[in-house]
């Protein structure tokens, strides 16, 4: 009796957990969740200068890097090219090229140096998502990584970037960071 409690217990913890990241948790947003709030449309809220601010959270939960970022973005029609700088607090720097495309539906085609493949996601409402694999530089593995870019508006005009990095399904980072026109 003892060996079937265990392995109905054990059972229903991975199907709980399997329930949770399916419905309950980060990769279970969709686009339609936010239908209401503050339109977001990066053609004009990532346009211009952009002043960026964040958090780097190691597989832990703990900081694991701070940074702030300049951003430089312009748009003719439906396609944009983004520049970020990134300043991080161990004294490191990264800059990042991104080309993007917006369909006539909301769609969002990405593009950068340090992706494998393409992006793509969808602006709907008060929030978009992007979701791409990104090469990590050599000096920090070179590993490649699933990524979630989720980015909201508030009501005072910033945005709000969460974005989780994955490996062999496994959150190991997650990035907090706000942006606002420079």
């Amino acid at each position: 009796m003892f060996w079937f409690g265990l392995a109905l217990g054990c059972v229903l913890a991975v199907i709980g957990g399997i329930a949770m990241r399916r419905w309950a948790s980060f990769s279970a947003q969709r686009p339609e969740d936010y239908v209401s709030g503050a339109p977001l449309d990066i053609r004009q809220s990532l346009n211009g200068d952009i002043a960026c601010d964040g958090v780097i959270y190691g597989p832990f939960g703990r900081v694991a890097s701070r940074f702030k970022g300049n951003f430089q973005a312009q748009w003719t029609g439906d396609q944009g090219a983004m520049v970020e700088h990134f300043f991080y607090d161990s004294g490191g720097r990264q800059t990042r090229h991104w080309s993007l495309k917006i369909g006539p539906d909301g769609q969002i085609e990405a593009d950068a140096p340090d992706l494998v493949g393409k992006g793509y996601g969808r602006q709907t409402g008060s929030a978009m998502v992007l979701r791409y694999r990104i090469r990590l530089d050599e000096d920090a593995g070179g590993h490649v990584l699933s990524v979630t870019d989720w980015i909201y508006t508030t009501p005072g005009g910033a945005l709000v970037n969460r974005s989780q990095f994955r490996k062999f399904g496994f959150k190991v980072a997650e990035l907090i960071a706000t942006m606002r026109p420079a």
